[in-house]
């Protein structure tokens, strides 16, 4: 019984390492060769992903916990924002509607990663392959019981895309202020680690 149960924690262990070695965003994607409207959606969410990832990327439960002040969201707490707010993202290219109360659960740092950046990564392809035409399916929608409110994708770029992208400063930010900033490596302009 304890060889199973030290194979099944090791197995557990391998399955957080190789989530982590394959998360998206390490560096940017290769550039389009196109101009479009879903290429340049796409390149502005693939920015964020490689802003948000190289900003969580070495974090530990001592910054996860790190607040500015009483009164402000601690690191964990606007990473879970951001969780949300890829959500949205990616809902809009799903036509899925965003449904309010969200359910509130707990979420470990691997977690949070994974999912907001293979949120963002679903989100981009489908950009990237989008015409002109299928943006005006890709609303912003809200669901709280039966009602239902939408908004046009104008919405998601100043919305939850942009707030996606400020909350991920903030994280870089508070990350140095407790003492473990971002890699100096990052090149947030060529989208990689300088040499």
């Amino acid at each position: 019984m304890k060889y199973l149960l030290n194979l099944i924690f090791l197995a557990g262990i391998n399955f957080i390492t190789m989530a982590q070695t394959n998360l998206p965003y390490a560096v940017l994607p290769d550039l389009e060769l196109d101009y479009t409207e879903g290429s340049i959606v796409a390149r502005t969410i693939d920015g964020l992903g490689f802003r948000y990832y190289w900003a969580t990327e070495g974090l530990t439960e001592k910054e996860l916990t790190f607040t500015a002040s009483e009164d402000s969201r601690d690191i964990k707490t606007t990473l879970e924002h951001i969780l949300q707010l890829s959500k949205a993202v990616r809902n809009a290219v799903e036509e899925k509607p965003n449904i309010r109360p969200e359910t509130k659960r707990e979420y470990t740092l691997e977690q949070l990663r994974l999912q907001t950046l293979n949120n963002l990564k679903i989100a981009s392809d489908a950009y990237k392959l989008a015409t002109a035409s299928e943006f005006k399916k890709f609303k912003v929608t809200f669901q709280r019981g039966e009602n239902r409110v939408s908004f046009p994708f104008w919405n998601l770029l100043n919305g939850q895309l942009s707030d996606a992208i400020y909350h991920t400063g903030q994280v870089v930010l508070l990350r140095r202020i407790a003492g473990n900033p971002i890699n100096p490596k990052v090149n947030v302009f060529l989208g990689k680690l300088n040499d």
